[in-house]
């Protein structure tokens, strides 16, 4: 009996580390051309066959860029816009699916998880049907429009899951204390929710900057964001420049995700009824 419970122990431990092992390969995998893309945009050599040594001449080459600078500016215009307002929307959205009942709350609960889980490409499609039905002309309204459309559901996802958490008795402690509900809203309901809600506009901010198949499909004349233009790039071949555009978008949306997680760790303070 000893000797079969320390096989088993054994035969455990080199699973442990199979799965271990496993793990890490898949990471690698999926993780090493990054490494490789931006190992490489600091090559001095144009072409990304082989590393001739070290250089930030791409880096500062992108500043001196005039379609690169307006790309940037389209980007930044489309992802404040619609991060705004989804935010605003989705924030009230996460507000009344979470505290109220009624009727078609179920078919509206379900409507809003749909630009999560469908496929970009088949809502791209869709939006590019309505804008054309609508006589819309494609451009920066209507990618910001599009925007909109899949940033309000990632918004409420994650002020909804601030909500569950929320602790109602709050609320009501202040109304004792005679505030009106504007007055509990803004004392106590939205300082404690503010992690949550600040979490999803940097999600949204994420999104909106990354996105091209939506923005490919409703984007016209001059409005070219950096996804688009690093794909109108990349048909003339892989060079350093875009390694560098590459990274820096990179670098710029982790930097927001890890901020999006570390606000919705966070909790409210500053409460204060007056």
């Amino acid at each position: 009996m000893k000797g079969s419970g320390s096989g088993s122990r054994r035969k455990g431990r080199w699973l442990g580390r199979l799965l271990a092992l496993h793990g890490i390969a898949g990471y690698v995998f999926l993780y090493f051309p990054i490494v490789v893309l931006v190992l490489f945009s600091f090559n001095v050599s144009r072409y990304a066959a082989a590393w001739r040594g070290f250089t930030l001449y791409w880096y500062a080459d992108l500043f001196h860029d005039a379609a690169i600078a307006a790309a940037l500016k389209n980007t930044l215009i489309v992802a404040s816009s619609s991060t705004l307002v989804s935010t605003v929307f989705g924030t009230m959205v996460a507000l009344a699916m979470e505290r109220y009942d009624f009727r078609g709350k179920l078919f509206l609960d379900a409507l809003l998880y749909l630009p999560i889980i469908i496929p970009d490409i088949a809502m791209a499609v869709m939006l590019l049907l309505f804008f054309v039905l609508a006589h819309i002309q494609l451009g920066i309204i209507p990618i910001i429009i599009s925007h909109i459309a899949f940033n309000i559901s990632f918004v409420a996802v994650v002020v909804r899951a601030r909500l569950a958490y929320f602790d109602v008795t709050l609320e009501e402690a202040a109304q004792d204390l005679y505030a009106n509900e504007w007055q509990t809203f803004r004392r106590v309901t939205l300082p404690l929710i503010m992690p949550g809600i600040l979490g999803g506009a940097l999600l949204a901010l994420t999104l909106s900057v990354d996105d091209f198949v939506i923005t490919f499909f409703t984007a016209g004349p001059g409005s070219t964001t950096l996804p688009l233009r690093i794909y109108s790039m990349v048909k003339l071949g892989v060079t350093p420049e875009i390694n560098a555009l590459s990274s820096m978008m990179l670098v710029a949306s982790m930097g927001l995700v890890l901020l999006s997680l570390l606000l919705q760790k966070g909790g409210g303070q500053g409460i204060e009824i007056a």
